[in-house]
């Protein structure tokens, strides 16, 4: 059966929603969009990268390779999995292990996409390297972060295993003809799988790039696929009753009325699925000035909290449901913010929702007159994080800041347009306080907040994080987004840089506490860090965005319990 999903929305923008989804059919959107069709959006390369929409039927025909790969793990007697991967390679295998956690018999699934030290490391701790079957996950084969990731893991298990077995323990996700390819090759991995070079990273959950972490871990899936494919075949349905059609025409309808801070919230026995949504959403519609920005994991609050610049999506698990959650989904379509609620019946239909979502971002692209599926910003940041990386190669050195202000363990640094502005806010000898109350007080209505965290992602640091949004969101009544340095890069960071000029942001950097070399390279992982935070920030500021950054000391949970003593 079909998840269902159904929408409250004030008048106004209901009876826009209907007009539009009218045209939609009428102009023959959803034949359009199978037929590839580029017209339906800027008429430039969309038609090439629409290979997700057979991605199902693709990976059913590859079930017994999947079933085989599925039974070398068990019988191998693999304790631990864990995925290198960033963006698209790695959010799909996180909501997998997160949802469907450890699978009797199988690998427990861990999943690293951060380069920070202490990410790595903590990582690292939680598995027997000599026990863990390594996935490598990377279309390209070229992006950064996955290359120094298997560098790593690889001299690691050679000083455990040998040189000539550790390969045995490795498994490559990647196109066709990549330079992981090459290396997987070179170096004896276990498996090598091929993704389809007409899908995107994001689009890539149906894919390999979700499938075989998929077996890996020990999920059913073809029962998996089997339900997406009933989400795909009502998909292809030209009339209003599409459900991938009509949750797109909400969400570009919606976007292109104001109601641009889409804000999800989802039952616990399947939370994960908001980070995936936020990469899809966000690096799909994000540029071009526009866009829809995810807003995840914010607290959630009395319908007073909120500006009317929301749209609520509401992904309830029908079997597990929170009464909280629900409680407060009904308080806000009462109180006349537009809720959609997605009924989940169990979590293997989590499969139907990303393709579901993948249609409705298709189609909200086409309402709001972009390319869904380029992804221009991103690989602004890459350009700027290479340019630094291959200059610490050569110089042993990163170029420095001049801070504009300084105390009490917490530094503040701007670009000169930044620190222009806010200079005029701040009296003559300001000092930190006055500095970080006058960025955040920068934020108007219709504008959301964003903490660009380039710390570990653990549970105290996102319990502080969170205090920090609870803050300014009361004080404001903005949208308050959370994105960790550096996954958010190949995420919402493509939205942050190319949507709308809307967001006030605070990039969060500290002092190395521990930091590991990278085999074969000057630089640490340390170092390459500190280049994508350094190459974030400055194509915040080639953007004109409101940036700040705050670089704390070594003690990550004490420096943020500073700056919520100062925002508070």
């Amino acid at each position: 059966m079909l998840n269902t999903l159904v929408w409250h929305a004030p008048s106004s923008l209901e009876q826009t929603v209907k007009t539009e989804l009218d045209r939609q059919v009428q102009q023959d959107a959803i034949a359009r969009l199978w037929r590839r069709d580029a017209t339906l959006w800027t008429g430039q390369d969309e038609g090439q990268w629409l290979g997700w929409l057979d991605a199902i039927e693709q990976q059913r025909a590859a079930l017994p390779q999947l079933q085989a790969l599925a039974a070398d793990v068990r019988q191998a007697r693999f304790t631990h999995a864990l995925l290198l991967g960033m963006g698209g390679s790695s959010l799909c295998p996180e909501v997998l292990a997160r949802t469907f956690g450890h699978q009797r018999g199988f690998p427990e699934l861990h999943v690293l996409d951060s380069t920070v030290p202490e990410q790595v490391l903590a990582v690292e701790g939680r598995v027997d390297l000599a026990r863990t079957l390594i996935i490598v996950a990377s279309k390209s084969g070229s992006t950064l972060e996955p290359n120094v990731f298997k560098q790593y893991f690889f001299d690691r298990l050679a000083k455990i295993v040998g040189r000539s077995h550790a390969g045995r323990q490795f498994v490559a996700i990647t196109d066709p003809k990549s330079k992981m390819q090459q290396v997987a090759e070179g170096d004896g991995f276990r498996h090598i799988f091929f993704g389809e070079p007409s899908i995107g990273g994001r689009y890539s959950a149906l894919s390999p790039f979700g499938t075989v972490p998929a077996a890996v871990l020990g999920l059913d899936v073809a029962a998996w696929l089997d339900r997406a494919a009933l989400m795909a075949e009502a998909c292809k349905g030209s009339g209003a009753d599409n459900p991938g059609l009509q949750l797109g025409v909400l969400l570009g309808v919606a976007a292109r009325e104001g109601r641009d801070k889409l804000t999800v919230f989802a039952s616990p026995g399947i939370e994960g699925v908001g980070g995936w949504l936020e990469q899809l959403i966000a690096e799909s519609t994000g540029k071009d000035g526009k866009g829809i920005i995810p807003v995840d994991l914010e607290p959630i609050a009395e319908p007073s909290a909120y500006g009317s610049d929301r749209l609520f999506a509401y992904v309830r698990l029908t079997g597990a449901p929170d009464e909280e959650q629900d409680r407060a989904a009904e308080a806000l379509a009462a109180a006349g913010h537009p809720v959609i609620r997605i009924d989940v019946r169990e979590p293997l239909a989590l499969g139907q929702e990303f393709f579901r979502w993948e249609i409705a971002t298709a189609v909200a692209g086409a309402i709001l007159g972009i390319h869904p599926f380029n992804q221009p910003d991103v690989e602004a940041s890459k350009i700027e994080t290479r340019k630094l990386t291959e200059a610490f190669e050569h110089t042993g050195i990163l170029p420095g800041d001049t801070p504009i202000a300084s105390s009490d363990g917490l530094t503040l640094f701007a670009d000169a347009e930044n620190a222009g502005a806010l200079q005029d806010a701040v009296a003559a000898g300001g000092g930190v306080r006055e500095w970080l109350r006058a960025h955040v007080a920068r934020l108007q209505d219709g504008d959301y907040f964003a903490l660009l965290a380039y710390v570990e992602m653990n549970a105290r640091h996102a319990g502080l994080l969170r205090t920090l949004r609870e803050i300014v969101r009361a004080q404001h009544r903005t949208a308050t987004c959370l994105g960790f340095g550096p996954r958010f890069l190949h995420s919402t960071g493509q939205a942050y840089k190319g949507g709308p000029a809307s967001g006030v942001f605070l990039q969060i950097t500290s002092d190395a506490g521990r930091d590991m070399a990278v085999p074969d390279q000057r630089y640490t992982f340390g170092v390459v860090r500190d280049a994508q935070a350094a190459g974030d920030l400055a194509v915040l500021a080639s953007r004109h965005r409101r940036a700040l950054r705050v670089h704390l000391d070594a003690d990550v949970a004490a420096g943020l319990q500073q700056v919520i003593d100062v925002l508070r």
